[in-house]
């Protein structure tokens, strides 16, 4: 595939975790990530593995669509760092009951044989 193909794949990954996000599939969103090998980077410390990060999100934005809130990602840009790999710099927004979140994401993803591309280092920097 072409760079140009791959960054497309990497997009419709991110729309597919979106859309799961909005919808309340969890474990949907979850998808995209590397499991059970996913870092998660955020608050200036690593958090924890693949199933504590879904236990958190279940745990604390389930429950509807107040809680849960409507998450968009925007102005991803992506760059193919080498066969197999790639770099995602992003804006998060999670619009909740409680409050509007919003940052800058920083993803390395790596293509896999059997999931394609999975995010397999998430660094959140939250707007504060």
């Amino acid at each position: 595939m072409s760079d140009r193909q791959e960054i497309a794949a990497i997009y419709a990954v991110m729309a597919q975790m979106q859309a799961a996000w909005n919808t309340g599939d969890f474990a949907g969103y979850m998808k995209g990530f590397s499991n059970p090998d996913v870092i998660f980077v955020s608050r200036g410390q690593i958090q924890s593995d693949w199933q504590a990060t879904l236990d958190h999100y279940e745990r604390d934005y389930g429950g509807g669509p107040g809680r849960r809130g409507h998450l968009e990602f925007s102005d991803m840009n992506v760059v193919v760092l080498a066969p197999g790999v790639a770099q995602l710099v992003g804006t998060y927004t999670l619009v909740r009951d409680t409050g509007t979140q919003t940052g800058i994401n920083t993803r390395i993803l790596h293509k896999r044989a059997k999931t394609g591309w999975v995010i397999t280092l998430n660094h959140v920097s939250a707007r504060t």
